[in-house]
């Protein structure tokens, strides 16, 4: 497994935890730190003397160390810990629901390369703090407020190894089981020797597949890049490609999951990548057939196709946030949302949990396609057409984090006439697309991302956005 070079190895606090380089930023030492401070944090606003907490990792190599000073950090401020070990980020937030705990930690870096790991907060409804709780563990950490307990008070721990299971029954109580079983689909899975490797092969075995597994071993040591980009999923295309002479029917599609299984991107029958964007749509399609209407909750950086699926279901709309999981969760929740999530393959069905998931992404997918009688590529192709480009760029490309205000500003005045919303970073919406700039809450980088109706417009709109800002664009 190649490492990559990293030109700095900043520890990275913000909405979605801390994340850092393993053995530079992100150390035992800071992980026990940052578990106390969230222990210590919850003995306050729960009013309990011993918080209970569910903790899991996503498998990635340098997670057990972490996890364990991490647990060691929580029970030193007196709560109680069950371990429930190589975890889908999810299942910890299934598991906060089912035991009724106060809260719990993910060991996880999601899809960041394999240097990296890091710490995610849940709360006692299993999702993702808001922006100003965040910030409040994140000072505690920071100022090292911690409540440390005398020896009798320390935490006790306990292990539960039927986390998948509970995580699995879930999903199948919220899809329409008999009718993805009746098609016998044949389903390539890329696991990325993540923690996906047995949940998302057994949930699919469950739903009646035949399962064709890549880096399906639970290793920690990813057999690919992460991140589930069309670049990194060469392996996944070819494998639903070969389908077809292996299987009578062929593959129906090709999943591929990150390492903490919170995201999922999708190739179609042929082994064409259809693109992260296209996971959100296609799970919001369905449970907008399945009801008549709702409302949608995604972040700023996704595209408008969720906007055009929705229009077509009178009465429901779609509520527009700042990136994040606990930022869409918060625009989710007070309008009774049916479905949230984010352009990055994160899908949220809150009938599971609070928190992205893969397995829920995948099993609405086989409903959909199950339903509709249609290969995956024709439904791609019955949706609205916009092009998307994601550019990305080291902070010091702009001078650094003290220069992103700044780059804000001039952003603003980028494209006349445009509507714009400073909920997160810029974003500017014209009739013809739209294109947004903010910086990372999980790395050392700056994203500019826009969409318009052809490549060359979006292209034309990144341009613009870029030449404002002072960017060079390749």
């Amino acid at each position: 497994m190649q490492i990559t070079q990293t030109p700095e190895a900043p520890l990275m606090l913000s909405v979605s935890g801390a994340r850092g380089i393993v053995g530079r930023t992100m150390t035992p030492e800071i992980a026990a730190a940052y578990g106390a401070a969230f222990g210590s944090f919850l003995k306050v606003t729960t009013g309990k003397a011993r918080p209970l907490l569910v903790v899991g990792l996503d498998g990635r190599i340098s997670g057990p160390p972490l996890a364990a000073a991490a647990i060691g950090g929580l029970m030193a401020t007196g709560c109680d810990v069950i371990d429930i070990g190589v975890a889908m980020t999810p299942t910890v937030g299934v598991m906060i629901s089912e035991r009724k705990a106060d809260g719990g930690l993910a060991i996880t870096a999601s899809h960041n390369p394999i240097e990296w790991n890091g710490i995610k907060c849940l709360d006692g409804d299993g999702l993702a703090p808001p922006p100003a709780i965040a910030k409040e563990i994140v000072d505690r950490f920071k100022e090292r407020r911690i409540d440390w307990c005398t020896p009798l008070e320390t935490g006790k721990l306990s292990h539960d190894g039927g986390a998948a299971r509970v995580h699995i029954d879930r999903v199948l109580k919220n899809v329409d089981v008999a009718a993805i079983r009746a098609k016998k689909f044949t389903v390539v899975l890329d696991s990325v020797n993540g923690s996906g490797c047995v949940p998302g092969r057994l949930m699919l075995e469950e739903l009646g597949c035949t399962v064709v597994h890549i880096y399906g071993e639970q290793t920690g040591v990813f057999g690919h890049v992460p991140e589930p980009l069309a670049e990194n999923l060469l392996d996944l295309a070819k494998a639903v490609r070969e389908a077809k002479g292996n299987h009578p029917a062929g593959a129906a599609c090709g999943f591929a999951q990150d390492p903490d299984a919170d995201r999922l991107a999708i190739v179609d029958e042929r082994g064409s990548f259809i693109g992260e964007e296209y996971t959100l749509v296609l799970a919001a399609l369905r449970m907008l057939q399945r009801t008549g209407g709702g409302a949608l909750a995604t972040n700023l950086s996704t595209s408008r196709m969720i906007d055009d699926v929705s229009a077509k279901f009178p009465g429901s709309h779609v509520v527009r946030t700042a990136v994040g999981e606990a930022n869409v969760v918060a625009g989710l929740r007070p309008v009774n949302g049916i479905l949230g999530g984010e352009g990055n393959g994160g899908v949220i069905l809150p009938s599971v949990c609070w928190v992205r998931d893969s397995l829920s992404a995948m099993a609405l997918v086989l409903e959909l396609l199950a339903h509709e009688g249609k290969p995956l590529s024709a439904l791609v192709a019955d949706m609205p057409r916009w092009s998307m480009v994601k550019k990305k760029f080291e902070l010091s490309a702009i001078g650094g984090m003290a220069a992103v205000a700044p780059a804000l500003t001039k952003a603003r005045t980028a494209l006349a006439g445009a509507r714009v919303s400073d909920i997160d970073g810029v974003r500017l919406d014209v009739d013809a697309g739209w294109v947004h700039l903010r910086a990372s809450n999980t790395e050392p980088i700056i994203r500019l991302i826009a969409e318009g109706r052809t490549p060359a417009e979006a292209d034309a709109l990144i341009a613009t956005c870029a030449a404002a800002v002072g960017l060079s664009v390749k």
